[in-house]
């Protein structure tokens, strides 16, 4: 809609454009299970037997378990789409271990290969080394046939369960009841995995002297020695030879003649009751022990010391110092014989992290949870995989280029300021991309925990060595910052332009998530804050008075929780941006669209938001984007929106760009010259033709015709109307017309010069393409002269009768047409106004003189004069 004046020139240009060119009426909406978390990923496919939208869902198979999967969703097919499972979880298989693939969680993250096919990962696979779980992660290597290839697991290790074990017991008389330590004994051996090339278990007994019980290999089944285990008995001891019991079992048990195998760890397990009999020799036995690198757990029984109400100061001191470092994890104590079987699983899961962990020194988890395929990404010739568990949860990336895995070294994204812990549990690698900056490759993780603020790390990699170029830092404490990262070259020139990093659960005033995104733009080789883009405000609908906190939910919109880049959506020549908000409108969701200019982003929205509708999609819209392909073959990049659930594909629509251009026969009016004769009387004829052009963006000519919709009125700017159209008598026709290039049609008014209004739609909005928003919406045509500029020179002149205080005005114009003057009149306070008189327009040679009655009780009035003032 839009206003197009005509006066005495040429003829004036039009444009229209309006609407945005994605079709959100008519999607073709994907369903799956709400449970399984269909539509948490979603990516866009291609091969060669058409084009597919892969969509991820990570908790398909519960509730038994969650192993994950992902489903192939034709697009190609005009009816209902039906997706189909993949089944990759079936075909993940990692030789060597026992797998555990219930809850790994497979499809979510989904990586499209360049060079085809896609990844396809679960971060919590794992695999079991006795009674222990390590949540490596792995990915399914997929071809384009959606076939496995390979699984991807970097950081998987077959076990080392090649253990040697000395429990080594205090069967001394105070020692009681005997029957608690066989319970003990049981609920320790019973995960373990007893074998010749498995763990070896020799159990000795001490008192006064030494009993040799069960050697090293004289069992080669768990069920065997626990048969054993179970009819040991208490052999008794008036004194308790701790140093003794320890020195026998590394001389006489931890040798090749009972058992012991060279290259396989040694550990020895000691329970004792009493301080030691001969505790001078404690310290020099402990000390060959550790020559021998034998790893040493202590349990200390306080039982006969509670029961005689004694100090147990110093036994403990002692047992203590039996144990390995760190001694929290080394050293144990229990009240009494019976608390012994409390003790049992916690004191295995310490043995047996000693398989994931060879370094006799190590102290913590490295790879053993690291969650692999928590994110991915492809770049130019590597694939980028991150780790959030790694490293105790600080988190890495693992660079794969062909066969080769580049783990780098824990301390490469450390700085100095890590020593105070800003990186503990950080979670490095939730989100990965990379940036292309004039020739060289720049790495970006996520790390949204870093600080409990959030940062990016933007860094380069060598083999494993890493070089960090800046990290950006997150503002608020518990916004996820770096959650998501997203880089975009807009301008299309192979250079990243803008880095964006999304705050989803950045907090509002009212403490609702709302949301945000950070955009940087790259300057002389670093990124540079430029502004922060967020969504709509959204007020919680639930309360705190009137909500159970057990069962409030969050509320705001999540906004940035999936960022992702889409090829050139407006066809204006730059990528745009889509923003996930998936709490947005009570968890019903919504998608903001941002187009690109230039190398910056446009903060204004296009699109306030798509809703769900009805029961198709269920809320949490905008949880996963993605837009790079066209789907439907017409030439226009698609896009696609995961929710809970469900996703939906909105197909582009081209974007038309109408121009409306008017011309007019005669292009002078002269009112003297009655040309015409309309219903007997002569008049001033104007024949108006209307041309339009369509031409569809970029530049290319419609492959069907346009239908259009317009209205003409006729001196627009004033109620009563100087003119009406011959065909209808009236200041206003409606017609349709059909566009294909261009179409022109003619309309006969009769009347002076004056403004015209033309307004047109399409007829069917939902159809074909939608009109360009980007073009002028309006073209005057001003009777100024030949350099179209209204250069007016008014001339008022004021009379006044002092005896009625009446004020006569005249306003003049010496040169060319003004266009709705105004007379403002300010009098003195001391004046009492009583009104203006009627303001009419009377034509005296060069003047025109008007009057306006209305009453008006402030010190200055003002009188509108005819939209058109003419020269004489």
């Amino acid at each position: 809609m839009f206003t197009t004046p005509y006066l005495d020139s040429p003829a004036g240009l039009l444009q229209l454009a309006s609407s945005f060119n994605l079709d959100v009426k008519n999607p073709m909406i994907f369903n799956g299970s709400q449970a399984d978390m269909f539509g948490y990923t979603v990516k866009q496919f291609e091969n060669e037997e058409g084009k597919w939208l892969l969509i991820g869902a990570p908790w398909e198979g519960q509730p038994i378990n969650r192993m994950g999967d992902v489903y192939k969703c034709p697009t190609f097919n005009s009816i209902r789409p039906a997706c189909v499972k993949l089944n990759l979880a079936e075909s993940i298989s990692v030789p060597n271990i026992t797998q555990v693939k219930e809850n790994m969680t497979l499809g979510t993250t989904l990586a499209p290969n360049p060079k085809g096919g896609f990844l396809a990962c679960g971060p919590l696979y794992s695999y079991k080394c006795g009674s222990l779980y390590y949540s490596t992660g792995a990915c399914a290597n997929v071809s384009s046939n959606f076939q496995v290839v390979n699984t991807i697991a970097p950081t998987v290790k077959a076990c080392k369960s090649r253990l040697d074990i000395m429990i080594v017991l205090d069967g001394s008389n105070s020692i009681y009841p005997w029957p608690s330590v066989n319970k003990f004994l049981i609920k320790l051996l019973e995960k373990i995995k007893i074998g010749p090339q498995e763990t070896q278990v020799g159990i000795m007994q001490y008192g006064h002297s030494v009993t040799h019980i069960i050697s090293l290999n004289q069992y080669n089944t768990t069920e065997d020695l626990l048969e054993a285990a179970k009819k040991i008995k208490q052999y008794g001891g008036n004194q308790t030879k701790t140093a003794l019991g320890i020195e026998s079992a590394r001389t006489e048990e931890f040798t090749t003649q009972r058992g012991m195998r060279k290259g396989v760890s040694k550990v020895m397990v000691v329970v004792t009751d009493g301080e030691s009999h001969d505790s001078h020799n404690l310290e020099s036995v402990i000390n060959n022990c550790k020559k021998d690198n034998i790893t040493m757990f202590a349990i200390a029984v306080l039982g006969s010391y509670n029961r005689g109400n004694q100090s147990t100061v110093k036994f403990l001191k002692e047992i203590e110092s039996i144990a390995s470092s760190p001694k929290d994890k080394h050293f144990f104590n229990v009240s009494d014989e019976k608390a012994l079987v409390t003790i049992a699983e916690t004191l295995g899961e310490e043995i047996f992290a000693l398989e994931a962990t060879p370094d006799k020194e190590a102290t913590s988890f490295k790879m053993e949870m690291s969650q692999v395929g928590f994110s991915a990404h492809y770049t130019k010739d590597s694939i980028m995989l991150g780790a959030v568990g790694a490293d105790e949860w600080n988190g890495t990336v693992l660079m794969l280029n062909n066969n080769d895995v580049v783990i780098p070294d824990s301390e490469e994204f450390l700085n100095k300021s890590d020593k105070h812990n800003e990186s503990l549990a950080g979670y490095l690698g939730y989100s990965v991309s990379s940036v292309a900056v004039a020739g060289v490759m720049w790495y970006v993780a996520g790390q949204p925990r870093y600080n409990h603020t959030g940062q990016v790390v933007i860094y380069t990699s060598k083999g494993k060595r890493t070089s960090i170029i800046q990290t950006l830092k997150g503002e608020q404490i518990g916004s996820y910052f770096g959650s998501s990262v997203c880089s975009v070259d807009i301008n299309q020139d192979s250079i990243t332009d803008v880095l964006l990093v999304g705050a989803p659960m950045y907090m509002g005033t009212d403490k609702e998530e709302q949301g945000r995104v950070y955009v940087y733009i790259l300057k002389k080789d670093k990124f540079q804050y430029e502004m922060v883009l967020e969504p709509i405000k959204q007020q919680c609908s639930c309360q705190s008075q009137e909500c159970s906190n057990s069962i409030r939910e969050p509320c705001g919109s999540r906004f940035g929780m999936a960022i992702a880049w889409v090829s050139d959506l407006n066809l204006d020549g730059y990528n745009d941006i889509v923003i996930g908000a998936p709490l947005e409108n009570n968890h019903q969701g919504a998608a903001y669209v941002f187009h690109g200019k230039g190398t910056i982003i446009n903060k204004q929205y296009s699109q306030l938001r798509w809703r769900t509708g009805g029961d198709e999609i269920r809320g949490y819209f905008g949880q996963s984007i993605d837009g790079q392909m066209d789907l439907n073959n017409d030439g226009l990049v698609d896009v696609t929106v995961g929710a809970l659930g469900g996703a939906a594909l909105f197909w582009s629509r081209d974007i038309a760009q109408v121009t409306v251009e008017l011309r007019f026969s005669p292009n002078k009016i002269n009112i003297q010259n009655k040309n015409c004769e309309i219903s007997g009387r002569q008049t001033v004829c104007v024949t108006m033709e209307i041309c339009f052009r369509v031409r569809l963006k970029p530049d290319k000519e419609p492959k069907q015709s346009i239908a259009l919709e317009y209205n003409t009125t006729i001196d627009s700017a004033r109620r009563v109307s100087r003119g009406l159209f011959n065909e209808t008598h009236e200041r206003k026709i409606q017609r349709n017309v059909t566009v294909f290039s261009s179409h022109c049609t003619k309309h006969l008014f009769y009347m002076l010069a004056m403004e015209i209004l033309v307004e047109f739609v399409m007829v069917d909005p939902d159809k074909g393409p939608v009109l360009d928003a980007s073009l002028p919406s309006n073209a005057r045509d001003l009777n100024c002269g030949e350099d179209e500029k209204c250069i007016n020179d008014l001339i008022l002149k004021a009379e006044t009768d002092l005896i009625k205080f009446s004020l006569a005005i005249t306003l003049k114009n010496e040169k060319e047409n003004a266009y709705n003057p105004r007379i403002v009149v300010t009098y003195s306070k001391n004046i009492n106004f009583t009104g203006v008189g009627q303001c009419f327009c009377q034509r005296d040679a060069n003047a025109l003189e008007c009057r306006k009655e209305y009453v008006c009780l402030i010190t200055t009035t003002t009188c509108n004069l005819c939209s058109a003032f003419h020269i004489g």
